[in-house]
């Protein structure tokens, strides 16, 4: 009899295990994803042209809190946990319900979801969400790129529209980002590349994917998101970790399997972490990963017109997910309001509409702060709104991108950018100059 599989997921790597290990396999027959995190993922189908012949109605997607229903009434044999950023204890509650419900739980190992890409590929990953990975891919991609490489970069994914004709997405200007109709949270992470002039591939179909990706690259770049480890087999593993959560590279799933399967720890945000965290970091990776090379590096914070914050009642609009699944209290947008003066964080939550009301109910570490969530027109239509109603002197924009295209900001505003700067003896560079002397024999550089 086939084993009736449900995969718990959180639109993303749910689907890619899917692809990857189900979609072909006739012993298995997968009666359903579950889906958190993400707002209005649940309700929907995984497409049938996605899915395979073997499910011609495609494969339904419910909310995780219905789980236990779901074993019940589909005869569920085994779940399969499928997403990212969560805790060892979130993990095994999960596998609790499972247990109590009557089926098995499957944690699948990185080796069996990664894909083989014809070229080498560099990794880079985090044992959290906001620990500052993005910075850290864009230098690594500056760095290959100065060796004369090709580059392209293939980013986690974030499919969070239509399924379908998210398959296989190829950004190459801020223009495909509107026909696309992305989301901050997609726009935050590929359109600091496009500005660099680095094309971004994403979607649903990473096998897919990759195929059209190696035509165009001597080296693809693996941009990981929400901690989760890299689907493609990579020959170079960089791992960022954040001191200002100084323990949660041991506590979070699979943040700590990409702590252990690193080649480079990026030990990050060393200039605004406390010196005994920073410590703790340290003797985390020497313990559970010594053969990792350390670097130890500065988030260096600047912004655009520092007059306006200085002295003013600001509002700080951090990065969405760096407050919410990262579980940060502050960002970027707080270091660059006490770096240049701010007189006062002005608290947004009393005029916040509609479903950021349930952000800050969900999240309440958030604090007073405003998480850049748009993960729709309307939740994008109450950002715009929470931020024209709660008052201020000015706006601290600390998200990758340039907010103002796709909300109108009203008040006075300051972009706040953040790029890496190495502090410790070993750096990026140096790293990936000996990456590249190890693969020469397959890097040819374009034009040769």
């Amino acid at each position: 009899m086939k084993r009736r599989i449900v995969i718990l997921g959180a639109a993303g790597r749910d689907f890619h295990n899917f692809n990857v290990c189900f979609r072909h396999s006739p012993g298995d027959h997968v009666v359903a994803f579950t889906a958190t995190q993400i707002p209005d993922i649940a309700g929907r189908k995984y497409p049938a042209e996605l899915a395979g012949p073997l499910y011609p109605d495609g494969i339904p997607i419910v909310p995780e809190e219905e789980l236990e229903r779901l074993i019940h009434e589909q005869c569920a044999d085994l779940l399969v946990f499928s997403y990212s950023d969560v805790s060892h204890h979130h993990v095994m509650d999960l596998a609790s319900r499972a247990g109590a419900a009557g089926a098995d739980f499957l944690l699948l190992g990185a080796d069996s979801t990664m894909l083989e890409a014809r070229v080498p590929v560099v990794s880079v990953c985090a044992v959290r969400t906001g620990c500052g990975k993005s910075p850290v891919s864009r230098r690594v991609v500056k760095l290959l790129r100065e060796a004369g490489l090709r580059i392209v970069v293939v980013r986690h994914p974030m499919p969070y529209g239509d399924l379908a004709a998210q398959r296989v997405q190829r950004f190459a200007t801020p223009l495909d980002l509107d026909r696309n109709h992305c989301t901050v949270e997609e726009r935050e992470e590929y359109e600091p590349h496009l500005r660099n002039g680095t094309v971004v591939y994403a979607g649903v179909d990473y096998e897919a994917i990759l195929s059209r990706a190696e035509t165009e690259a001597d080296v693809i770049v693996w941009d990981g998101g929400n901690n989760d480890t890299p689907f493609f087999r990579s020959d170079l593993e960089i791992v960022v970790a954040d001191p200002h959560r100084a323990g949660h590279e041991l506590l979070y799933y699979p943040g700590e399997v990409n702590l252990l399967r690193a080649d480079v720890v990026v030990i990050n945000k060393v200039d605004t972490a406390a010196e005994k965290d920073i410590e703790t970091v340290r003797r985390n990776v020497r313990l559970r990963n010594p053969r990792a090379q350390v670097i130890e590096a500065a988030s260096r914070v600047e912004v655009d017109l520092p007059e306006r914050i200085r002295g003013a009642r600001v509002l700080v609009v951090e990065d969405g997910p760096t407050l919410t699944h990262g579980e940060m209290a502050f960002g970027a947008g707080v270091v660059a309001a006490r770096q240049w003066g701010a007189a006062e964080l002005v608290d947004p939550r009393p005029y916040a509409l509609g479903s950021l009301c349930q952000v800050y109910e969900k999240y309440a570490h958030i604090g007073a702060l405003l998480p850049a969530m748009g993960y729709s027109p309307h939740q994008l239509a109450e950002l715009e709104a929470t931020i024209r109603c709660t008052p201020c002197d000015a706006v601290i924009v600390a998200t990758p991108i340039d907010l103002g295209r796709v909300v109108a900001i009203s008040q006075p505003s300051v972009r706040v950018r953040y790029e890496i700067a190495e502090r410790s003896q070993l750096t990026l560079a140096q790293v990936l100059r000996e990456f590249v002397a190890r693969e020469k024999r397959v890097l040819v550089p374009a034009g040769e």
